[in-house]
């Protein structure tokens, strides 16, 4: 039973503190990435090993209290913390152990990817890891993980290896393809359903240079870019990877003063193959059409990695939108181009990122992610560091999601789901494996207890 006496014993049985409402540090430890999130937990237990993790599922679970997992706390919709419950905060099991010869890593559960890429890049090896350094590697790899190198190496979930697990039941145990096979399987796409991950082993990949940065185009040529885009990254090399983006240009260096707070369009490419074959490869995308920005060149992939950290920081108030797409159609273009014209704020965007290439060979049923054979993962979302300001950006992204949805493959990226589309938008965006996944669910979870996600019922 919940009381001071219950929750002062399992303060005393944890390693790392205990915050609750009345500590000073309650209002830092609660924030998310999302500052339109405010939640107040009863309690917030801040890991620092797999024994608290342990102890914290089963006070949870003998208290009947709605629990949360926190790993960078980055999800779209704030799903790393809750209203008067427990949330399990991962970010001090922070380590990486990585082995150059067998080009693995192992890192624990509270890492972000910013200390993935500190690690591995000294030794010339990287994995693929979303386009913001700290987003935590928990969710962005239970959800699929996409990023600048998903053409070439695939999603993330398709270079994990290995998981330590902590089930509901306060059990520990590994996932890989020989031990738990099906709980590796739902693991890799099905978001934070089937227990807390307390560790990742990845597979690395001879990655160091890339040849890539943001190449911007003034908005009047927004039609014939996305339409030059829409053909050239089906037929591109898997080297070659390039996000198409509607944004404003930042007020301040390096971006050139006469493009500041200008609305444009662009791509933002990272190129993963030979350097002395990069300029090259370039000839045609520069021949196309003259950019009014060129920062392509040659940069360490940790610092394309980070590039746009600083624009957004934690504490943002943040809107989304997704959806995967087969097509960019001309009818789609025109309503993109209408939109992305009208920008509510600096921080909007709207982004399409490629996953063909190596992500799509690997089949349908082979992870939990479905949408194997979709050319782009689409995300539009509303930004802005005012709050006053939300009603404008959540009024766009919707208008925008609307008005481009019907041209759609169906579902959407699990980690772009603000949370707030009901379940049958969870159940489209795992298409024909959502009933595999409940029955796995049901096996590992089968009282739900691990429900503050993109919810998969067990029945």
């Amino acid at each position: 039973m919940l009381n001071e006496n219950s929750i002062a014993d399992f303060k005393r049985n944890l390693r790392g503190p205990l915050i609750g409402p009345g500590d000073e540090d309650y209002d830092e430890a609660r924030k998310v990435y999302n500052g339109m999130i405010h939640k107040k937990p009863r309690l917030i237990a801040r890991c620092a090993d797999v024994a608290d993790v342990i102890r914290s599922i089963n006070f949870g679970r003998e208290n009947d209290l709605l629990v949360a997992i926190r790993g960078g706390g980055h999800n779209a919709g704030g799903l790393g913390i809750c209203d008067d419950g427990l949330v399990i905060d991962l970010a001090p099991i922070k380590y990486t152990r990585i082995d150059p010869a067998a080009r693995t890593i192992t890192v624990g559960g509270g890492c972000v990817w910013g200390d993935v890429d500190h690690a591995t890049h000294v030794f010339g090896l990287a994995t693929p890891s979303g386009v913001i350094s700290t987003t935590g590697v928990g969710g962005l790899t239970l959800g699929g993980g996409i990023g600048h190198l998903t053409r070439k190496c695939g999603l993330t979930i398709d270079n994990l290896l290995s998981a330590d697990v902590v089930l509901a039941n306060g059990q520990f145990v590994k996932a890989n393809a020989d031990e738990n096979a099906d709980l590796f399987w739902a693991l890799r796409g099905g978001g934070g359903n089937f227990g807390i991950v307390t560790s990742f082993t990845f597979k690395l990949h001879p990655i160091d240079i890339l040849y890539g940065g943001p190449m911007l185009y003034e908005l009047s040529e927004a039609t014939d870019v996305m339409k030059w885009y829409r053909e050239l990254i089906p037929a591109a090399p898997d080297d070659l990877n390039g996000f198409f983006a509607f944004l404003t240009v930042p007020p301040a260096p390096p971006f050139p003063e006469h493009l500041h707070m200008k609305k444009m369009c662009g791509v933002v490419w990272a190129y993963a193959g030979p350097q002395e074959k990069a300029e090259e490869i370039f000839k045609p995308i520069r021949a196309f059409k003259k950019p009014a920005l060129d920062f392509v060149g040659p940069i360490p992939h940790p610092a394309l990695q980070s590039m746009f950290d600083a624009l957004y920081p934690p504490g943002l108030q943040w809107y989304w939108r997704a959806d995967f797409l087969n097509e960019i159609s001309d009818d789609a273009i025109a309503r993109h181009t209408q939109f992305g014209a009208a920008l509510p704020s600096m921080h909007s965007t709207m982004h399409l990122y490629p996953i063909n290439g190596a992500a799509a060979r690997v089949g349908k049923s082979d992870t939990a992610w479905s949408y194997r054979d979709a050319k782009w993962a689409e995300v539009i979302v509303g930004v802005d560091p005012d709050p006053a300001n939300n009603e404008k950006i959540i009024s766009w992204t919707k208008s925008y999601y609307d008005a481009v949805h019907p041209y759609s493959a169906g579902g959407a990226y699990v980690n772009f789901l603000m949370g707030d589309e009901g379940e049958e938008r969870v159940k489209k965006t795992y298409g024909g494996n959502y009933e595999r996944l409940v029955a796995i669910k049901k096996k590992y979870d089968p009282d739900n207890f691990f429900r503050v996600n993109q919810n998969i019922k067990p029945s």
